[in-house]
């Protein structure tokens, strides 16, 4: 039997930004959190270098958005990025207040300030090299104490449910149908309001730096429901991580290279200045495409990085996790290099919101790396994200408080329909295609980009997209099969908005355009079924 659940909001995703967002409703609003695995399974939790703010007396608002704005590539928007920056202080003020134990100066009530790449100051705030996970378990531990606040574990939201708004000619969000995948069955999640913070969409690349739960889903969810969707050809490869066969997808955080750490050849060489002046500290799409280059220049599978000319008390009291982690796989970064190479690392694209959070669609927004604010233009500056789920969620949370009163309730919708599919004894044909999709990801549409490997990408997907509908509509649903779903949906946008873009610009690398254009523009794509205009779309299983 179906289950209803009524809320006041649904918000699917549990890290930075949708936690944020629940904590700064709590006393106003019956909120719902769904987290598709374990709530310390998602992105958060393993950020490591840090939250970039204006702290210091020597930095600025003015400085941190012109070197924002620089590593964007021309290609942020600056209201945007002033508007993140200047809540910086606060939002981190608010992080401490929640009882997050950021990393202090020795002998000091100072907090610690580090320096990535692209930035002109120190202005990271950290928590050791593991960040994340401390913002991350303070949200968790605060959300668990607030009685308005429900967590459901093991759901994953399947598609959003629409209805007619009495107050407009279009449609309006009013919740989702959600897979519980311990009990197996889709039941109604209702809500006033509805936040996408599902995060991004690295996972559509056969390497990664994210967890197995960043496939995409809000994404893919908000495109089918009618919203548009920008700048998904901006795919941030992470230039350092770790290269080990058991590793699987860790990050050596870009703050190793932010304390002194040198990129080497295999025989010891440095190399980084023959690509950018700013060496190692050159913003992350230009590290990473010169790793690219020159592991395939020498026919390696690897490159490394190396800080072990640091002291070992500094790197033991720095980078714990990093340093513990490697020696897990026999590695000993105080006296060794640690081999690296790219992985995907973040979206920069996703669902086009204001700077409230909202999107195309009623009553629908969507914040953190799920959404397209504008802030991070063609390249994301290093530890701008987690500001950004912080400033947006506190933003969009305004907002849905000064609307909830007028929002009426939604009417009860059709239970899912499962009346028509079977069990799968195939499920083969799931694991075969997201291992398939993910290759030709990484070989056609990866770190450097050609017309032909784009359009070899198109037409794959166009095949793979075909059996995934015929699969969807056959077969009762599987978080796996909703995950090879939503990426596919993903890859067709990333290779559509890099078929669009006629330059080479940020993280967007092609041969068959290797100039940047000199006029910047966003790369929009609307959906059929655009919300923002008069329209019927189909609800339930479509």
């Amino acid at each position: 039997m179906t289950l209803h659940h009524p809320y006041d909001v649904l918000v699917i995703g549990s890290g930075a930004a949708g936690l944020t967002l629940a904590l700064s409703l709590a006393k106003h609003a019956r909120v719902a959190v769904l987290s598709k695995n374990k709530l310390t399974e998602g992105s958060t939790w393993h950020a490591q270098g840090g939250i970039a703010a204006v702290l210091d007396d020597q930095d600025s608002i003015d400085a941190h958005v012109a070197d924002t704005l620089i590593a964007g590539a021309g290609l942020c928007h600056e209201d945007a990025v002033r508007f993140t920056v200047e809540r910086s202080k606060s939002a981190i003020q608010w992080l401490i207040d929640q009882g997050v134990n950021f990393t202090k100066e020795q002998d000091s009530s100072d907090y610690h300030l580090t320096k990535e790449g692209g930035h002109s100051h120190r202005r990271i705030i950290h928590s050791a090299d593991a960040t994340g996970q401390a913002v991350h378990s303070t949200l968790i531990e605060q959300v668990q104490q607030q009685k308005n606040i429900d967590l459901f574990e093991h759901h994953i939201a399947v598609n959003l449910i629409s209805q007619a708004d009495v107050d407009s000619s279009r449609l309006r969000c009013t919740g989702a149908y959600v897979l519980d995948t311990k009990q197996d069955k889709v039941n109604v999640f209702q809500a006033k309001v509805v936040v996408l913070a599902t995060g991004g969409a690295s996972k559509v690349y056969l390497y990664s730096s994210n967890p197995d739960s960043a496939s995409g889903d809000g994404i893919a969810m908000a495109w089918r429901a009618g919203c548009r969707i920008a700048n998904m050809e901006f795919n941030q490869f992470h230039p350092t991580c770790l290269y080990h066969p058991n590793a699987k997808n860790f990050l050596i955080t870009e703050a190793l290279r932010g304390e002194g750490a040198y990129l080497r050849l295999p025989n010891g060489e440095r190399f980084m200045t023959r690509f950018d002046e700013r060496a190692e500290l050159a913003p992350r799409d230009i590290v990473a495409r010169a790793i690219d280059h020159e592991i395939k220049r020498l026919g390696c599978d690897c490159l490394y990085l190396d800080i072990s000319h640091k002291s070992e008390e500094f790197i033991s009291e720095h980078f714990p996790t990093v340093n513990a982690r490697c020696l897990e796989f026999g590695i000993d970064i105080t006296k060794q290099p640690i081999p690296v190479v790219p992985a995907a690392h973040y979206t920069c694209g996703g669902v086009l919101v204001d700077k409230k959070g909202h999107t195309d669609l009623l009553n629908l927004y969507a914040i953190g790396e799920t959404s397209f604010t504008g802030l991070h233009g063609a390249n994301r500056m290093a530890s701008n994200s987690l500001l950004e789920c912080i400033v947006y969620a506190q933003s969009a949370a305004e907002n849905i408080l000064s609307k909830l009163p007028s929002i009426n309730s939604p009417d009860i919708s059709p239970a899912w329909d499962a009346s028509r599919v079977r069990n799968s004894d195939e499920d083969v044909v799931i694991s075969h295609n997201w291992d398939e999709l993910r290759r030709f990801m990484w070989d056609y549409v990866g770190i450097v980009r050609t017309h032909k490997r784009l359009e070899r990408a198109t037409h794959r997907i166009k095949l793979l997209q075909k059996e995934i509908a015929e699969y969807y509509s056959n077969y009762k649903v599987s978080s796996d099969l909703i995950e090879l779903r939503n990426l596919a949906t993903v890859a067709e946008l990333i290779i559509r908005s890099a078929h669009e873009r006629k330059e080479s610009r940020g993280l967007h690398y092609s041969l068959d355009y290797p100039n940047k254009s000199p006029v910047a523009r966003d790369t929009v794509l609307v959906p059929t079924n655009y919300a923002a205009q008069d329209v019927i779309v189909s609800k339930g299983r479509d």
